[in-house]
């Protein structure tokens, strides 16, 4: 069933993996999957529910602190705890991890919106029973999380007592050892509000330096006729206690309802009980109907079916369904580098968003795609305030790592210096463009973001012998760093600069009084323009004669290369076991650096060029970033590298979900997941979005029988689906459009189907 997830595993490392992947989430809410009943003695949980962008700030503490040094750090937090639940039989606490276990069954069910875990137990004294829990984050009512479990005894069991806790004492995990995990300030929440209302649980709690304020209101009910009600509030906690005495089937179901101040404002705990009236009285069941409509509306233009590999059929929706139920649905939020799964990366939003999880919604629901880019738009300020902190006098410089806009990053080498990421977000801008032709968008935000970046690169650059330089900057590449002139940031940068001209032109033919209002509100002069234009027509792009390869900077191939086939398996990643400066001194890549910028922007070189830089540097990049081998992949399908490009597909493809890289614990890989779309649909099928128009280079891995994709562009919806002997398109809605087949031109028309060999 490659719609439906099934676990069975209870050994602590496997129960930590699953957490993660049988998480559930809408966007803004999500809770890792942990037993209602917690783990017994000795076992490991994270255990966590989060709210995206939810979050508190932390001193960073230097040994020597230098002027532009970020002062502060966010970290999201981990919330108040719905999700406990103890079921007693007979006075015999349930624990699958006692007594005998005949059977247990963890399913996450990614066309219905839900996870179920079912449980047959026998007690160490023979209670004998079934139990099936069934959960769901609401798609609908974005601030819902439920709990329905059912109790059939098999033996005679006299009493049930089921124990809910709402808990308001909870902390955050921390590895030290672990670089991409926080290092401290486990505790950044305290207790403002516990009490019981009118059979409802309230708690709310309030960050330690943000002064943000979670709430949390639930209420269970449960379906009998004989049982007795009770409930304690301690100062972190309410418990509700529901005894029954039938020796019946028990019903029990629990509504929690979060709220916070980024989306609510002030009085969260109003608006909780507010919202909790609003839906409790649903049924369960009547929620699972509303999550199946949401999610057959997504799966009806978001889902790849592919013929012929179960694997990867069910690691492809794997990767689709946990991308939506991370990725921000409003303006205020993003999309973290582990979504709403776990706590690793402490929830920041990065360049990954942009490059690798911004197309997937682009080209299969613009809607959230835009809010993406609006939540970029949202922190252009602090962007602008960065690039002053940086020395600039204009321009903008968006953070390396946030979650509202300041810098997060405390390592510079690898973080601030990044610049790339500010002609990343402008690179996406472009592409939404391209995608929608929403010129209202253009005019109102796509313009002023083009225009600061565009002003960052004019002040960080310099001509020198008629080129453009841009020296000092880190690429993607975190094994080499503070370069001269890397190839992928100078790319990217005149890509940003030339279409900063292109959009002012633009205004000036068709708004000119929206231009007037622009350049009024930045100070901006034409002759700021002409500087972009200059600098991106000269930009320098760094090339070896004697390699015929674009170089990765200018110092980065007269360095040794590191002998990956010498390197014990132990020692990698690499940036857990050698010190950085051993890394910058040799030529050894993490991700793909050169490689990405060929996809990206292939029209900047010929094919043999971005052939021979793929085989340079393929063989010394350890791919120790979740972030580079779906870009292998997709650049082995432009090159004809086929047995390649599936092979580097099929490391993205499950990478989660057989916990390749090790950290699967801490939280999914979203940018990968984002990878392994574009590795189908930029791979395989050949897809490239450019100013022409749409063009497509269909190939099929041997393995497969065929595969089937939608698409939205420009007010379309298309269906391309390839097989062994043709490819077809065919306009399922909207106006006649020209694509371009390998080199052939099509004319599709609506809800007719074109098949070419």
């Amino acid at each position: 069933m490659t719609w439906t997830l099934t676990k069975f595993e209870l050994d602590n490392p496997n129960l930590l993996i699953n957490e993660s992947l049988l998480s559930l989430g809408n966007g803004y809410l999500g809770v890792r999957g942990n037993f209602e009943e917690g783990y017994t003695e000795g076992f490991k949980s994270i255990r966590g529910a989060y709210i995206n962008a939810f979050h508190d700030e932390t001193e960073i503490t230097y040994g020597e602190k230098l002027y532009g040094f970020p002062t502060k750090q966010q970290k999201v937090l981990n919330i108040i705890d719905a999700q406990t639940v103890q079921i007693y039989l007979d006075g015999e606490r349930f624990s699958v991890f006692e007594g005998e276990l005949v059977f247990c069954e963890r399913k996450l069910h990614m066309d219905a919106g839900f996870a179920e875990r079912i449980v047959h137990w026998i007690s160490p004294q023979g209670k004998e029973v079934k139990i099936h829990f069934r959960r769901l984050v609401s798609f609908v009512t974005k601030e819902l999380f439920a709990i329905d479990i059912k109790i059939e005894p098999i033996t005679p069991i006299n009493k049930v007592e089921i124990i809910s806790t709402l808990n308001g004492d909870v902390s955050n995990y921390v590895d030290k050892e672990d670089p991409r995990l926080a290092s401290g300030h486990t505790k950044r929440l305290h207790i403002t509000d516990v009490r019981q209302e009118d059979r409802y649980s309230v708690v709310k709690d309030t960050t330690y330096e943000t002064k943000l304020d979670v709430a949390c209101v639930s209420t269970a009910i449960i379906q009998s006729d004989n049982g007795e009600y009770s409930n304690n509030v301690t100062d972190v906690a309410v418990e509700e206690t529901f005894i029954i005495e039938d020796q019946k089937p028990v019903h029990f179901t629990k509504f929690a309802v979060y709220t916070d101040t980024l989306r609510h404002g002030d009085d969260v705990t109003s608006k909780a009980i507010k919202l909790l009236k609003q839906v409790e009285s649903k049924t369960f069941e009547e929620l699972l109907g509303e999550q199946k409509a949401y999610l057959d509306d997504y799966w009806a233009i978001s889902d790849i079916s592919i013929d012929g590999d179960e694997n990867v059929q069910e690691g492809i929706r794997f990767n689709l369904y946990q991308l939506l139920q991370s990725v921000g649905k409003d303006p205020a939020s993003n999309i973290a580098a582990k979504g709403l799964s776990g706590e690793g990366y402490e929830g920041h939003y990065f360049w990954d968003t942009e490059i690798y999880i911004f197309p997937v919604f682009l080209m299969t629901n613009p809607k959230i795609a835009k809010n993406l880019l609006l939540h970029r738009y949202s922190i252009l300020d602090s962007a602008r305030q960065r690039a002053k902190e940086m020395g600039h006098e204009k321009g903008a410089l968006f953070p390396w790592r946030t979650i509202t806009g300041p810098e997060s990053s405390a390592f510079f080498p690898a973080g601030t210096a990044q610049y790339h990421i500010s002609a990343d977000i402008a690179y996406s801008y472009i592409q939404y463009y391209l995608v929608t032709q929403d010129e209202e968008f253009l005019k109102d935000y796509m313009a002023e973001v083009l225009f600061e970046t565009a002003r960052l690169w004019a002040e960080t650059g310099h001509m020198q012998n008629g080129e453009f330089r841009i020296d000092s900057v880190t690429g993607p590449d975190e094994y080499t760093c503070i370069v001269n002139n890397n190839y992928y940031t100078n790319v990217m940068a005149k890509h940003n600069l030339l279409w900063a001209a292109k959009v002012y032109n633009h205004l000036k033919e068709n708004d000119s009084e929206r231009l007037q209002q622009l350049t009024g509100q930045l100070e901006m002069t034409e002759t700021e323009v002409v500087g972009w234009q200059t600098a991106g027509e000269n930009m320098y792009l760094p090339y070896d004669d004697t390699l015929k390869i674009n170089a990765q900077d200018d110092s980065f191939l007269k360095k040794g290369r590191w002998d990956l086939k010498s390197t014990p398996a132990e020692k990698f990643p690499l940036l857990l076991n050698y010190h950085p400066l051993t890394l910058y001194r040799s030529q050894v890549l993490k991700q793909a650096d050169t490689v990405l910028a060929h996809f990206l922007l292939e029209d900047e070189q010929d094919f043999k060029t971005m052939k021979n830089s793929y085989d340079y540097y393929e063989s010394i990049t350890t791919h120790d970033s979740s972030l580079s081998s779906c870009v292998h992949s997709i650049m082995a399908s432009k090159l004809g590298y086929h047995d390649k490009a599936y092979a580097y597909f099929n490391e993205t493809a499950r990478l989660d979900l057989e916990n390749t890289h090790g950290n699967t614990k801490d939280g999914l890989h979203m940018a990968n997941m984002g990878g392994t779309w574009l590795g189908i649909v930029y791979g395989f099928a050949g897809l490239r979005l450019k100013e022409s128009g749409l063009s497509f280079v269909p190939t099929l891995p041997a393995e497969w029988n065929s595969y089937e994709f939608r698409l939205q562009y420009q007010g379309r919806l298309l269906k391309i689906r390839k097989d062994r002997e043709t490819t077809s398109y065919t306009l399922l809605r909207g106006n006649q459009l020209t694509i371009t087949h390998g080199s052939q031109q099509l004319v599709l028309k609506d809800g007719k189907e074109m098949v070419v060999e």
